[in-house]
């Protein structure tokens, strides 16, 4: 399977991240990595949202996870965006663990917050897209939040069946439907197609192609922003460009660790220690720098240390 190298780049960068994922406050993620030699696969979990084990991924790359799956049931193409619908529903849906936690999750609510849930964290757009396929809607994506899911979705159709934007912003807002999401969904896929086509740089080459794209004109003006801020410390410039989980913060935070890095590793690890919504952006970063340099560039022993990779290696 060509281009799978890029959505193992995606999966082993957001199980490294996953157990500090959305630590806000900076004086806790200080402590939980001080003295530490390896701050990826950290073998406590430090998310104050949610528990599972060490090696699994987040709901960002569950998403695409769920995809893979599909693509690799799916006879027709014509069948991929229905069987990923069921596929959804039977994997985030009533019955599933991110089902159970919602549920535990909604009686969190009623009292004070303690300690992080067990069992995985479902997102609103998962939420909103669950009810839209049971309502029966054409359009089923989340249209609360402008979160990367869509992006995380697309990642194996776009480099495994098809590059064709009908195609893919259909795929994108299966799971979130704003201009925002298919917008910035668009941009890091495109970006990620560049780096893989061996551009040296691949971010300046997206900017000098789509220059005159209205399309990607608010894109181009935050990448620009970001260029000028290159230099800037990662993680004091995330708390400006944006820690939360919505676009355009995460997007622009994610593309800072990118262009201010020369491999995975440092791209991941500064991703980790700006916090936040750290696994949505380590999605980006990972597939990037595994497009760019190949599966060489992951290190080993990361890979070995997530679950869902093995499942990729096989293939």
């Amino acid at each position: 399977m060509d281009n799978l190298h890029i959505f193992l780049g995606a999966t082993v960068a957001d199980a490294a991240t996953r157990p500090l994922h959305w630590v806000y406050d900076p004086k806790k993620m200080r402590k939980y990595i001080k003295g530490k030699k390896e701050i990826a696969f950290l073998k406590k979990n430090r998310s104050p949202f949610y528990n599972i084990k060490t090696g699994n991924v987040s709901g960002y790359n569950d998403v695409g996870q769920v995809m893979f799956k599909t693509l690799l049931s799916s006879k027709k193409k014509s069948d991929i965006l229905k069987k990923f619908k069921n596929n959804i529903i039977k994997y985030f849906g009533p019955g599933s663990d991110y089902w159970k936690s919602l549920k535990q999750r909604q009686k969190y609510k009623k009292i004070k917050w303690k300690k992080p849930l067990n069992g995985p964290w479902i997102h609103q757009n998962f939420i909103e897209t669950i009810k839209n396929i049971k309502d029966k809607k054409s359009i089923t994506g989340g249209t609360k939040v402008n979160e990367s899911d869509g992006f995380c979705a697309a990642l194996p159709y776009y480099f495994l069946v098809s590059k064709k934007e009908k195609e893919v912003k259909k795929v994108i807002r299966t799971v979130a439907n704003s201009k925002i999401n298919v917008v910035y969904g668009l941009a890091r896929l495109k970006i990620i197609d560049l780096a893989n086509k061996g551009e040296q740089y691949p971010v300046q080459k997206f900017i000098k192609i789509n220059k005159k794209n209205r399309y990607f004109k608010e894109v181009i003006m935050n990448i620009k922003k970001v260029f000028r801020l290159k230099k800037q410390n990662h993680i004091t410039l995330v708390r400006k460009l944006g820690k939360a989980c919505s676009d355009p913060g995460n997007f622009l935070s994610a593309t800072h660790s990118i262009i201010s890095s020369s491999n995975y590793k440092s791209a991941i690890i500064k991703t980790i220690k700006a916090g936040g919504c750290n696994c949505s952006r380590a999605n980006f970063a990972g597939a990037y720098f595994a497009a760019l340099k190949g599966t060489k560039d992951i290190p080993k022993d990361w890979i070995k240390k997530t679950k869902q990779a093995k499942k990729l290696l096989k293939l």
